[in-house]
């Protein structure tokens, strides 16, 4: 009895500790959550009857949604940013630099200073200092560059814009991934890489053996984090393109934006919300299950 009635006292006072991140958790993401589901069943606005006296609709906004070929084209360009940026570009490139960083090499911390410091600029700054690198026109600097060796000024932000947006968010994702990976490789024993070297094991098995294996759930958290965190990317995509040209740039949430925002339907636009929100979770279940990590 008592050492039960001690267990009930560690649990109030683990949940009194819990509670001052617990309030804003609720405040800040549960409820907003919650809310957005309500309004996704509504035809709320911000002009016109609808923006007075909003009504019930039900699914009737999901079932547009799921008609709405603008909408399937969003799910698609987001998946092709996510991939191309998230998983490939920012994961490969990180970990190359975490690897680089592992070993002695001339100028480490400036490199990887250089490699962190695009994490210093906001989404909508770094945005707008790649628009002037950028943009068409001869004033935009790589145009300047191509003048310069005498090759025809190309807008890239019009010629290859989803490749110029994966681009600038790998650019500016690098960081992370590197910080991440790096404490993965620095919890590897060195001693199991000394032992493989004496059964004459080469780098590269190595690496496919020991470094891969014990890095798996490092690399899934990274996956985890990083795919959920570029689905809800907003401002650096805004700021460069606008969803534009032509749609092909336009990610779910600038998708969410443009309905909420510029078309004025906040019930619609809340409906993709929702389901952009069903999305991350099911794919961080997913990341989570198929390694069994607790995250």
């Amino acid at each position: 009895m008592a050492f039960d009635a001690f267990q009930k006292r560690k649990e109030r006072q683990l949940l009194w500790l819990l509670l001052p991140a617990l309030v804003p958790l609720l405040i800040l993401t549960i409820y907003p959550a919650v809310y957005a589901v309500y309004l996704s069943m509504t035809n709320e606005a911000l002009t016109g009857v609808a923006a007075a006296k909003p009504r019930f609709v039900g699914v009737a906004n999901y079932l547009r949604l799921f008609s709405d070929g603008r909408f399937w084209n969003s799910l698609f360009v987001t998946f092709v940013f996510v991939v191309g940026s998230a998983i490939i570009g920012q994961f490969v490139l990180g970990f190359i630099s975490a690897i680089a960083l592992r070993r002695k090499i001339v100028g480490a911390p400036v490199f990887g200073a250089a490699i962190l410091l695009p994490n210093a600029a906001p989404e909508v700054v770094a945005g707008f200092m790649w628009i002037s690198m950028l943009a068409g026109g001869d004033h935009a600097t790589l145009s300047k560059i191509l003048v310069f060796f005498g090759l025809p000024y190309v807008d890239w932000l019009q010629t290859f814009p989803l490749f110029m947006v994966v681009m600038v968010n790998t650019w500016r994702g690098i960081g992370t991934a590197m910080i991440l990976l790096t404490a993965g490789l620095a919890a590897v024993p060195a001693e199991v890489y000394e032992a493989a070297r004496m059964d004459g094991a080469n780098p590269r098995q190595m690496f496919m053996r020991i470094t891969l294996p014990l890095m798996a759930p490092t690399i899934f958290l990274y996956m985890l984090i990083s795919t959920v965190s570029t689905i809800s990317v907003f401002g650096l995509v805004y700021a460069l393109t606008r969803g534009g040209p032509g749609n092909k740039t336009e990610v779910i949430s600038v998708y969410i934006y443009n309905q909420s925002f510029t078309a004025f339907q906040i019930g619609y636009g809340a409906a993709g919300a929702v389901v952009a929100l069903v999305v991350s979770l099911a794919l961080g279940i997913a990341y989570v299950r198929s390694l069994k990590v607790e995250v």
